[in-house]
């Protein structure tokens, strides 16, 4: 059924609702949204707060493969990972989440169980979203069935680009309701999605649908998560909070590697969302290889030189 927050109702009526609520949200300043991004990107943290910033940074990665290569011996040594980032230091946090392939969920959740560490898995027909509903909501029940927490969907960007709003936010109301108890990220692929009003579009309506989290990409793309894509989400998530009072996840996915990138997205979630994001339940780093880096930068605080890459596992 739909989740529309009662402040909104009347914008998802019809088609024509719809679209005249997200025409009608303001227009997006590129220059100035890029502007402020790079300005963030500049500050700067350094010890204690660095340290701190690693560790949430940690607590926040979903740890993912997603290749068709992946085996049930891949998914364990990265669920192990996820539980125990660096066995050489018990007080290193572990990661939210692995994220799989349905097929793998079931791997995933019998390795990380008892943890702590969830099972989200990609679906509806991930990273095209070229499927019909009943296969992609398949592909959801599959997933939660096998044990997984929470769940990656892909928005239909044909749908969205043609300028078939409520199509986009039926499709997701349904994968919601299939979700059950596990938590929905909805991923809007935004670098097929051209403009930055169409990312704040796509986002109000993956928000209007009860999704748990915004999701900037598939990493399957060329462009992926930047400072930009992710700063106009995380001041949709803050004003649909003022305006409706509930609380929605942010996640950018895809070309985040160091701990530098990392420390530039918890500068923008604080000055823009603010501190009630800086949680692993409201902020998550979609990534596979940034992982690595955070245990080098973390190992070299602690020990006052760097490791190197022999040190840490590769995935």
């Amino acid at each position: 059924m739909p989740t529309t927050a009662p402040a909104f109702a009347d914008a998802t009526a019809s088609d024509s609702a719809l679209r005249r609520f997200l025409f009608g949200l303001p227009g997006v300043d590129a220059v100035g949204l890029e502007a402020r991004a790079a300005a963030l990107g500049t500050r700067s943290i350094k010890t204690t707060a660095k340290a701190y910033a690693i560790d949430l940074a940690i607590s926040m990665i979903d740890l993912t493969t997603l290749e068709g290569a992946d085996t049930p011996g891949k998914v364990r040594a990265l669920a192990a990972k996820a539980v125990n980032p660096d066995p050489t230091d018990r007080t290193t946090p572990r990661t939210a989440a692995v994220c799989v392939y349905p097929d793998m969920a079931a791997t995933a959740a019998a390795a990380v169980a008892g943890s702590g560490v969830k099972v989200a898995s990609v679906a509806t027909a991930f990273p095209a979203g070229r499927a019909a509903l009943d296969v992609k909501l398949a592909d959801v029940r599959d997933a939660v069935a096998a044990g997984a927490d929470e769940i990656d969907m892909v928005i239909d960007r044909g749908a969205f680009l043609s300028g078939r709003f409520l199509k986009v936010y039926e499709e997701i109301v349904a994968v919601k309701a299939e979700c059950g108890e596990a938590r929905l990220k909805v991923i809007f692929e935004t670098g097929e999605l051209s403009t930055y009003d169409n990312i704040r579009r796509a986002s109000w309506i993956g928000m209007l649908a009860g999704a748990d989290f915004i999701k900037t990409s598939t990493g399957k793309v060329a462009t992926n998560a930047t400072p930009a894509n992710t700063l106009l989400m995380l001041e949709a998530v803050r004003d649909f909070r003022a305006a409706t009072g509930v609380q929605i996840g942010v996640k950018p996915a895809g070309g985040i590697r160091t701990t530098k990138d990392a420390v530039k997205f918890l500068v923008l979630v604080n000055e823009t969302a603010g501190e009630d994001w800086l949680d692993p339940h409201w902020f998550r780093f979609g990534a596979s290889s940034l992982l690595n880096d955070l245990l080098m930068q973390r190992q070299k605080l602690s020990t006052g030189r760097y490791s190197g890459p022999d040190y840490v596992t590769v995935d």
